[in-house]
């Protein structure tokens, strides 16, 4: 089989073959990929970005969390799933030991590691993961689809970090492929939204296809005026998506006192930050990173129903053959969510959004 993998403390990602796994471990799920989608986490392994240098220990890795596909072979131990169950992986493995793992909080497990990044993941033709991490998804789910489950499940987390209320005013920072699920989320919960992006006319253009009540090119207005002309004042709610430290100030400042901020970006320099101002307007910071259960299951529900719509972000499909290719096109900001599949007959090139 053939397999995406990062090879060496540098930048670059290498298509290797390898032999496919033959019988799963005791408690694991040997799973045909059907499809996976290159993440914002992925990109930064590739590109080496400060911050991921945990990954030279565990080096040669497969990477890729964003999976969909089908039970191969259940190993032993192994009682709610059986070869032909259709599922997505939680990619976050945990201790079950720790204070949080025992309190019922895994997503906050001491000694947590990620497939894809510290162990083999999904940019292959098959894959071994835990069977606690994976979920069963609806028939009528298209598999490349349910390849969404856990990026949308990150957004329903950092939605419900926010608190997003109806008829809360929220500003999402950043139109990728998480801060447009953000968007969606907050909107399909009845917030009036606004998105923002830099020099993103097609993720923006995406945006309000989607349905977001407000899509703003900062190029062209500041953050503070383009908050100004779709609400009239400063909004209850402020998430970032877009890993630029200064982001995070800008939101702030158009966020009303007592609101609340948070941050979903992964950052590779730190804040400055005016914390004298912070406390009098009382507002509030909070970090979204991950997601849990509860999220998981309500993204897999979300794309069940709601199929027309949340297919929007996948914008791009391509063969695993071709990965560094995709690696490059999902760099390029030209497209959303690029999927890669590992059977060549099941891509569509034609059907690419842009």
């Amino acid at each position: 089989m053939i397999a995406l993998r990062k090879t060496a403390a540098a930048f670059g990602l290498e298509l290797v073959s390898l032999d496919q796994p033959t019988a799963p471990p005791h408690g694991h799920l040997l799973i045909e990929v059907a499809a996976a989608g290159i993440c914002g986490s992925d990109l930064h392994a590739y590109e080496w970005t400060p911050g991921y240098e945990f990954m030279a220990a565990n080096l040669p890795v497969t990477v890729g969390h964003e999976f969909a596909g089908i039970v191969r072979s259940a190993g032993q131990g192994v009682a709610d799933f059986e070869a032909g169950d259709r599922v997505v992986c939680w990619p976050t493995k945990t201790c079950g030991q720790c204070s949080s793992c025992l309190a019922g909080e895994p997503q906050n497990c001491s000694r947590r590691s990620i497939i894809g990044l510290h162990c083999d993941g999904g940019f292959a033709d098959v894959v071994a993961v835990p069977a606690v991490n994976c979920r069963h998804i609806p028939d009528g789910l298209d598999l490349s689809l349910a390849a969404l489950s856990e990026p949308l499940a990150v957004a329903v987390n950092a939605v419900d970090v926010a608190d997003v209320k109806r008829g809360d005013r929220v500003a999402v920072l950043g139109p990728g492929p998480i801060g447009l699920a953000i968007a969606w989320v907050a909107k399909h919960r009845g917030a009036e939204v606004l998105i923002a992006g830099m020099r993103d006319s097609l993720r923006l253009a995406l945006a309000l296809n989607m349905g977001i009540d407000h899509a703003v090119d900062l190029a062209d207005k500041s953050l503070e005026q383009a908050v100004n002309d779709a609400f009239g004042r400063s909004v209850d709610r402020v998430i970032e998506a877009t890993g630029v430290a200064r982001s995070v100030s800008d939101g702030l400042a158009v966020l009303k006192p007592g609101g609340i901020f948070v941050v979903a970006g992964i950052h590779s320099r730190p804040l400055e930050l005016d914390l004298t101002r912070f406390v009098r307007e009382k507002k509030q910071l909070r970090g979204a990173h991950d997601t849990t259960d509860r999220a998981l299951r309500e993204a897999i529900q979300l794309l069940a129903d709601n199929a027309d719509v949340l297919s929007m972000l996948v914008t791009h499909r391509r063969p695993l053959s071709g990965g560094i290719e995709a690696f490059e096109l999902a760099r390029s900001r030209q497209a959303v969510k690029v999927l890669l599949f590992p059977n060549e007959n099941h891509v569509d090139i034609e059907g690419d959004y842009a």
